[in-house]
This record gives C-alpha cells, structure tokens and sequence, in this order.
C-alpha cells in the first residue's frame, strides 16, 4: 500500500543542469564555531568558478538581504528568493556552525508604493461621489482611451480613426496584439519575453474593463484603467505631508508578507530595518557623499556623480559592467515618479534624493522637502547595523544592476579616502529568477502566483522548498509541473523511508529514536553513512550544491531500501537508526520539518507543536482503547488458546509507565506496547480461522472479519497500517511491520483502492453487456436465410445459391470478392441452420 521509493538520480542530474515600524532584534545564534577554510561560494563580483569564503571575523558572519518592496501580495518570485537565501542561511547556521548576523529591509517608501497608495486612496474617493450613469460611462470611457494610449499605442494605430471604446475593442486588440496573445512576438520574430508578458497584462485589464463597462460594472471592474486616470487628474490634492496615506498600505503588506514567510519556514531575520525610521541618516548619509565630491545638488534633488567616481580611480557597475548604458534598466532603478525630474550631469547618474512633487510623501532635508532615492535606503541602514564592511550582501539577481550597483557605489564613495578603494561587501549572492513561460515573475507584470494561493492549490510549504533546494540557489527556475512532480516524489522517498526505518526499529523493541548506539564501521550501513557524510560536506562547501545534496540523500535512501528488504535475522537494526538519524539531520538543516528546531535530534519529522501539548496519557488513550475493545471481543470469545491467554494476561499499562519513567516522549514509542499486542492478536485470530481443524464455519467468519476491523477500521483511524510480512527462513510467520502513517493517507490509499476494483468491476459488467448485445445481433442475423444474405442493389445477378455473380453495373465480381461472398454465405448456411433446428 505504500508508494516504493523513487530512483531519482536520472530526474537530478537533468534538473541540476539546467509589529510594524518597529526594529525587530534578535541575539546571535550561538553554535559552536567551526574552521571554514574549504567553503567556498559563488560570488557576483568575482564571476566564473566560486571562492574561498574568509569571513571578516572568523566563525562570524555579517549578512545583509535586500527585503521587499511593500505594496502587494507576495508571490512565487519572492518565495524563491527568500526561500532560497533561508536555505543557504539554516546551512551556515546549523550545518557550518557560524554566528550570523541576518539583517533585512523593508522598503516602505518608494515610487511604486507611492502609486498604489495614492491610487487606491483616489478611488476610494471617487466611489464615494454621486454620478448618473451616463457620467460614469463618460468617465470609463475617458479612462480607456486614456489607458490604451498610454500602455498600448498599437492599439489606437489600428482603430480605422474611430474612438477606440469596449464596442470596437476586441476586434481592434485582435489585430493590432493578435501575434501576442497567440504566444508570439509583436514583430513576429524571436521568443516572447517581458515586453509581451506586459503588453498582455494590459490587455487582460482592457478586456476585463470592456467587459464590466457593457455590464455597467464601472467600479470593482474597471479598477485598473481607472487607477492611472484619476491619478493624472487629482494625484496634486493628495497632502504629502499625512503619511498614514502610505503607512496603511506599507503596514498591512509588511505584516502579509511575514504571514507568507512564516508559512514558508522562512527564518525571522535577527534585525528588520523600515526607510521611514531612517530618513534623516539617509539624508546626512547623502550630505557626506556632496562633500566628497561625489554627488551634486539639482533643483532640490541629488544625484550621485559617476564620472567623478570614477575619475577618482573607483570602479563603477562591478557587478554587471555590461548592463550600466541599460537605459530601460536604469529608468527602471530611478523609478516612474522620477522621470520628469531633471538636472543630471550624466545620463547614468542616479538619485540619492529626490525633490518630492504635489501628492508625494516628503521630509525636510538641506535640499528642501524631498524623500530618499531607492538605493540609497540600503547602504545606509546595512551600513548602520553592520559598519562599514559586510560579509555577505544578497538579493534577487533582477536587483544585480543597477540597485546593487548603485549600492556599491554610493557606499564606496562614503567610505573610501581619495585613491584608496573601500571594499563595502566581500560577498555578493545573487539568486536566480524564477520565471513562467520564459518571463520574470514579478508584480509588475502581473503575471505572479501569490504563495498564499500557491499553497491553497499546487504546493506544500515543503513540497515548495524541496523545488528551490532541487535546483542551484544562483540559477534560474523555470516553473513546470515536471519541477513539481519531482519534488514530489523525493518527499514521498523520505516519507517512506522515514516511515520504514521507525517500523524496523520499533519492531527490534528498540523504544529510543533520537539516540545513535554505534556500530563498527565495518559493517555495511555505517560505511554507507560515512560515504554519504562525506560527500555532503563536499556538496555543501561547494557554493552550497543543494541539488547534489538531494542526490546524496536520494542515494543513501536507496541503499538503505535494499537493506530493508533483507529477511529479519540479517537486518543492520542499529546501521538503519544511524541513517535515519542522520537523514533528520539534514532536512531539518535545510528548513524542510517546519516543526522542528536545531540541533535536529530525532528520527523522522517532528510531529506538530499542538502535539507536543498533549501528555502521554492523552497520546496513549485512543491506542488503548481500540487495544482494550479487541481484549474484550477476544475474551467473550473464549478461544481457548494458551497462545492468546498469555497476549492477554500482559500488563500494557505499567509498561506504558515504565516508558514514562524513562523519560519516553515520542508517540509512536508510547503507543507500540499497545499496537504490538493488537497486530498480535491480530495474527493469532487469523491463525486461528485457518487451523486445522477448522473452527466452526460462523466463528472462521467471525475471526476473519475482526481481523479486517482491525486492519481497515480500527488502525486505519489510528494512522496505522500493518504490513504483513510472509515467513522467515524457517517457515515461521512473522510479525506484522507495524508503520505510522497519517490517517488521511491510508484512508486515501483504501479510496484508491476501492475506486480500481469499481473500474474493474465495472469494465467487467460493460464487456459483458458488450458481449450479450454481439450474441444479440448474431442471433438476429441467423435469422435471415443465405439466400437472402446478398440480395440488395449493390449487386444485380445472383447463381441457384443467392451468391451474386453481376455488380450493380452489370460487371463480373472480381474473384478476391467472389470467393469471400461464398465463405459468408457458408458462415451464414451454417448459422441459420443452426437457427431452425433450434427454434424447432
């Protein structure tokens, strides 16, 4: 009834080719440091193959992460990136054993939050008005256009001259973006890419408006073309100087997005950072870059000066020289509000400050009221919590040029003395995109699955990390339900083997799952865990190789599998605890048990913490109690088997107490004095029924019946299955493998297994009724006599017999066809004659 456990390697080896407002902090994790001299990671600012990793101070590590920007749901994009740095954050913790200092922002000022903020607020207020009808079409009807010239030019261009509106619409979209939403380009030529991906989110929000106009739906269904209209009309009436306008929405998405993190197992960061408590360190920050003749004042913003950067012998985009005349890249980084801005000296130049317009947030600075750049906001507040120099700084790779860049730059000026380079960061991490139908993920283009959504239907938190950790943290994922579906099946290898390993050392009377009792390491097992060891230290100091972790884990799960499939007596028992243990380990350092916390002793995965609750007698009780039913129903029927009456006369319950005694906690230990005297009784009824002599026909039913109960029902609601076992070497019947199993699981494997015998009883009955309607209308044709068989208008002659000899033209029959009209004719003789002497 269990699923076997999956040889992956193939599947692997593929795969790896390709309260708010508030400073949270948290003290230091506190393992015991260790020499790291073989870890070596890829770094962005040293592209190629990776390199020693040398912390600042040995055994400690100062980190930085480029945290959210807070205005929207979280979505998968996001979970890769977090996910992925959390992994590689838990190995450095808990498998490397160093202090990591993790500090994360939140961006809570920004031109996109600015937008949504104001926008939605705008909206609010616009509902809120009194309008007849054909106002607010009149309204809709200005915002549609107004959208379309804005986002979809094409469209206006393709109009034969006529107001473009919902009528004219869909035939319009259709052939100026037909080649787009067909899956191609707007030129025909080449992949589509993130242009197209935006082209049709526009086009999804022209449609869906189209469509609630018709309905007279305005509001609720035109949203998203009315959101940039009455900004362009009335974004000045906002009062810049009522933050709330923007710390309602910051607020609420910060806490979402720590709702989203928390469900993934994402780790809290040691400190979070908000823009907004920082503004006037940002401001004094940037006053100090003016001074060393780095940045420049212009009409009440200030942009970092590149060229005078440079000149003075830095380095400017060491992370991607390539992209730094990316001119769509870099109005990007500067952000939509920023464009009508103006006074750059240079056209790569790129805001420290910004002088804030009519309906913008703003603070006072010695340049006038104004707000912080977007990058800016992270030199400043990393600089604050870690100095002038950090071990690590990461990200996703989208923010490798220019904000990373820019980053770099702007932290250099600050910190370097004239002709003598500052090194800001020693280690840049970058993790690669996760991308669908070859565009980004991301919200901009609204082409995103939310996590929240992502975990209603196609993922576990589990099942999702187990993904990220399949494919390097640095390259890009490419959703596809093969990615799920290996994912998938490597959890089911661990469940098993988890499930498999506790049966077999529960079965030993071995009641200790978290403690290692040694073996030599001679022995088979022990040799397979030290390769295994081994070869996950070499993984992990390599850039934290993840996916050939995962081998490394499927491998020595396959190896154990065969050792399990050894007769009883050759069992490794001890060798099998070691591996199991081991296995724990690991997931547990890679975030994958979301219930566990270091040092991640065990064996399998850590039951919830509602579970851990509840005192042994509770854990105990519902086992007992099917135990004591079964008792009672043996007894009353008075077997009489000196076999059955020594089961019976056992006191489960002081050995249930000794446990206690012990210090025992695990229910699956609590639980087996109990299970193992049901899965005993269990095999001495069934022994019974089929004894010799036989038992009474009504008792035989009776036993066999109770013996189903118990496997079916009683366990079965215990999240119990028994695996019955054959017989030993000696021709002796074995105890049944007692597994725990959740409930849901087992119930689902019955439901699988009862719907195939449906579908084969029911192919059974439709072959049959195939059958009987082919003896039907066999029958029917017995009744015609053969020489009646051929007599039709295709053929116009016929011999004495009925046989045709002339086509319909008068032509002879060809002899191919003559002689397979004479074997019907004798086939139908035969069955008509068969016919009448049975009909009398």
């Amino acid at each position: 009834m269990l699923l076997n456990s999956f040889r992956l390697t193939r599947l692997f080896s593929s795969f790896a080719s390709s309260p708010p407002h508030a400073r949270f902090v948290r003290a230091y994790s506190t393992a015991p440091s260790r020499t790291m001299a073989q870890l070596k990671l890829h770094n962005s600012l040293k592209p190629g193959q990776a390199v020693p990793f040398i912390p600042i101070e040995e055994g400690k590590v100062s980190w930085y992460a480029c945290g959210p920007t807070v205005y929207d749901h979280s979505h998968l994009g996001h979970a890769r990136n977090y996910v992925s740095t959390d992994i590689i954050r838990r190995i450095m913790l808990n498998y490397f054993n160093f202090k990591v200092n993790f500090v994360m922002n939140i961006t809570d000022v920004d031109d996109k939050i600015i937008l949504r903020a104001r926008r939605q607020k705008l909206l609010e207020l616009e509902k809120s008005k009194t309008y007849t009808e054909a106002e607010l079409s009149e309204l809709a009807a200005q915002a549609f256009e107004a959208y379309a010239k804005g986002n979809l030019p094409e469209l206006l261009k393709t109009s034969d001259g006529k107001v473009l509106g919902p009528d004219n619409y869909a035939t319009t979209r259709d052939k100026a973006y037909g080649k787009v939403l067909a899956g191609g380009t707007l030129s025909g030529e080449g992949k589509p890419g993130d242009d197209e991906a935006k082209m049709k989110m526009h086009l999804s929000n022209l449609t869906a408006a189209t469509d609630a106009i018709k309905e007279k739906k305005v509001f609720g269904g035109a949203d998203e073309i009315l959101l940039p209209f009455l900004d362009s009309l009335y974004k000045e009436t906002v009062d810049a100087k009522d933050h709330k306008t923007w710390t309602d929405v910051t607020e609420y998405w910060e806490a979402q997005f720590m709702e989203d993190m928390d469900a993934l197992n994402v780790l809290r960061p040691d400190t979070i950072t908000r823009v907004t408590a920082y503004v006037p360190q940002i401001a004094a920050f940037v006053e100090k870059i003016i001074q060393k003749g780095f940045a420049y004042e212009a009409d009440g913003s200030v942009y970092f000066d590149i060229a005078a950067f440079e000149k003075a012998g830095n380095p400017y985009a060491r992370l991607r020289p390539q992209s730094r005349n990316d001119k769509a890249l870099q109005e990007e980084g500067e952000g939509s509000l920023g464009k009508s801005l103006g006074g750059k000296r240079g056209a790569g130049d790129f805001a420290l400050w910004k002088k804030s317009k009519a309906g913008e947030p703003s603070w006072p600075s010695p340049w006038g009221e104004g707000r912080p750049g977007w990058h800016i906001e992270c030199s400043v507040m990393a600089s604050d919590v870690l100095g002038s120099q950090m071990d690590i700084h990461s990200g996703g790779i989208d923010l490798a040029f220019p904000h990373h860049d820019n980053e770099l730059a702007q932290s250099e000026a600050y910190y370097c003395d004239h002709g003598h380079e500052h090194i800001w960061v020693k280690y840049f991490l970058h993790m690669g995109h996760l991308s669908i139908a070859g565009s980004k993920m991301s919200k901009s283009l609204k082409n995103f699955q939310t996590i929240k959504d992502a975990l209603k239907t196609d993922y576990t938190p589990r099942g999702m990390r187990i993904v990220f950790l399949l494919g390097r943290w640095n390259d890009g994922v490419e959703i596809s339900p093969d990615m799920r579906l290996m994912a998938s099946s490597w959890e089911a290898s661990v469940n098993n083997f988890f499930i498999n390993v506790k049966a077999h050392v529960l079965a030993s009377d071995e009641l200790d799952l978290s403690t290692l009792s040694v073996s030599p390491e001679t022995d088979e097992l022990q040799l397979v865990l030290k390769k295994a060891e081994e070869d996950m230290k070499s993984a992990l100091e390599d850039s934290f190789d993840t996916p050939r972790a995962m081998r490394i884990i499927d491998e020595l799960i396959n190896k154990a599998s065969v050792h399990m499939s050894k007769p009883k007596s050759e069992l490794d028992i001890s060798g099998l605890k070691s591996l199991g243990i081991w296995v724990t380990r690991i997931v547990g350092i890679f975030g994958l048990d979301e219930n566990a916390s270091a040092p991640y002793n065990g064996l399998g995965w850590t039951r919830t913490s509602d579970d851990a609750e509840v005192s042994p007698d509770q854990i105990v009780a519902p086992y007992a109690e099917v135990y004591q039913q079964l008792k009672d129903k043996v007894e009353s029927l008075k077997l009489q088997s000196d076999t059955v009456d020594a089961v019976l006369a056992v006191d489960l319950n002081s050995e249930f107490k000794s446990l206690i005694t012990a210090g025992k906690k695990e229910p699956e230990v609590l639980s087996y004095p109990y299970l193992r005297a049901v899965s005993t009784l269990r095999g001495l009824l069934r022994k019974f029924a089929s004894s010799k002599p036989p038992p009474a026909p009504e008792l035989k039913k009776e036993l066999l019946e109770l013996s189903d109960k118990i496997r079916d029902v009683d366990l079965t609601n215990l999240g119990v299955y028994l695996e019955d076992r054959g017989v030993d070497a000696n021709k002796q019947e074995q105890d049944s493998l007692i597994k725990f199993i959740p409930k849901e699981e087992l119930l689902a494997q019955q439901q699988e297994k009862a719907d195939k015998l449906a579908q084969k009883l029911a192919q059974k009955e439709a072959q049959k009724a195939e059958k009987a309607k082919l003896d039907a209308e066999r029958a029917e044709r017995a009744k015609i006599a053969p020489s009646d068989l051929f007599k039709t208008d295709e053929f116009s002659a016929w011999d004495e017999r009925g046989i045709p000899t002339k086509l319909r033209d008068g032509k002879d029959i060809p002899k191919s066809a003559a002689k397979k009209h004479v074997k019907a004719w004798e086939a139908q003789k035969k069955a008509y004659d068969e016919y009448k002497t049975a009909s009398g």
